[in-house]
């Protein structure tokens, strides 16, 4: 351990990443129902099919403005926070915009493949979209478990990796 309380010999388990990722998504559900609020007042949005793709755009820019925001100021999000992660550069430094927004762009592989594939498939139902998402998160999570440095696919693509961020003490 660093005299920073980083520690990146080995990097944090794939269950407890995920824990991060699943309390993460929780914490976005507050962002995302915010930006949803915010475009459709200020589009004055009468139906909720009204404007979809220019939600979902909003909602992308939104979210990506979120997470750059984060990675490149403490390169922690609030949940990676609370599980004591961080995402750092390969050479252990901070993500500047233009990795970080690399970064954000890449991790989207935790769901297109998925959603390209109920798309293609012509598959509507809820549960074969849920169950095709858990599917191919399930695949992600086991694609990390072959890389020799337990990262994410997008972690590699983009030169990050997820490093353990112990509080300081005192």
């Amino acid at each position: 351990m660093t005299a920073s309380g980083t520690t990146g010999a080995t990097p944090p388990g794939l269950a407890r990443r995920f824990a991060a990722l699943l309390y993460e998504g929780v914490l976005l559900f507050g962002v995302v129902f915010f930006a949803g609020f915010l475009y459709s007042v200020l589009t004055r949005q009468q139906h909720a099919l009204q404007g979809r793709v220019g939600l979902g755009i909003f909602i992308f820019i939104v979210l990506g403005l979120y997470f750059v925001g984060f990675w490149t100021r403490s390169g922690q999000t609030l949940a990676m926070k609370t599980w004591h992660l961080r995402v750092v550069d390969t050479a252990g430094r901070p993500l500047k915009a233009p990795r970080a927004v690399a970064r954000y762009l890449a991790s989207w592989l935790w769901f297109l493949p998925a959603l390209v594939s109920t798309w293609a498939l012509g598959l509507h139902g809820g549960g074969a979209i849920v169950g095709s998402l858990v599917a191919g998160m399930l695949a992600y999570l086991l694609i990390a478990r072959l890389h020799p440095g337990r990262q994410f696919l997008h972690d590699t693509i983009c030169g990050t990796r997820v490093i353990t961020q112990l509080p300081q003490r005192p």
